[in-house]
């Protein structure tokens, strides 16, 4: 049997970096990702944004022990982005994501990934969500459990779909992995076996 492909995700708890200054990371975008950024109106959506394209750099330069300036970061419309090797070579597979003042970026050498943190909040409308976003027999298991497994149950389950269409795998095709947290339910998904592990920071290099 093939070993698994290893794989990283880096969680930034971002909470503490609300009152930073983004000039700095802002200089370290690339053209079409500072035209991306200048296109968001929230000014919370842009800060996800920029702090999501920093965690990408420094999960790289971790990976491939490589300077920042190694990368650039390619904006596509319609399209993940695509992170290139200044000079060439062969980049890591990444997939982003955020929620609230969470970032995330999974990162391998060896497979494209998906992806996906959800705040775990069971406050919300699980009901109406599950009804809208899965089948009605997902959604009548789902109900059936009590709290506090129906909203870690649910959550999971969106996190899924929503890594899985990241990789752009069905369910039955594809791999998928949920690392513990106490705040949220994380994803991340592969055609293929994977190893992924864990790396929680509350700062950016």
């Amino acid at each position: 049997m093939a070993a698994a492909a290893q794989a990283a995700v880096w969680l930034l708890d971002a909470a503490g970096l609300a009152a930073a200054d983004p000039g700095p990371w802002l200089a370290r975008l690339g053209a079409s990702e500072r035209q991306r950024y200048q296109r968001f109106i929230r000014d919370e959506r842009r800060r996800q944004f920029l702090l999501g394209r920093m965690l990408l750099r420094q999960a790289a330069c971790a990976l491939l022990g490589l300077p920042p300036d190694a990368f650039t970061v390619e904006e596509r419309i319609g399209q993940a982005p695509l992170l290139q090797l200044v000079g060439g070579g062969a980049a890591p597979y990444f997939s982003l994501s955020h929620s609230g003042p969470w970032i995330a970026c999974a990162i391998s050498r060896g497979t494209p990934l998906g992806l996906d943190i959800e705040r775990i909040d069971p406050a919300r409308d699980l009901a109406a969500l599950a009804q809208q976003a899965f089948s009605a027999q997902e959604s009548a298991a789902l109900l059936a459990l009590p709290e506090p497994r129906r909203s870690a149950a649910f959550f999971s389950l969106w996190s899924r779909r929503e890594a899985e269409y990241k990789l752009g795998q069905t369910t039955s095709a594809s791999h998928c992995y949920f690392l513990p947290h106490p705040q949220l339910s994380i994803a991340v998904c592969a055609a293929v076996p994977l190893a992924p592990t864990l790396h929680a920071i509350a700062a950016l290099d």
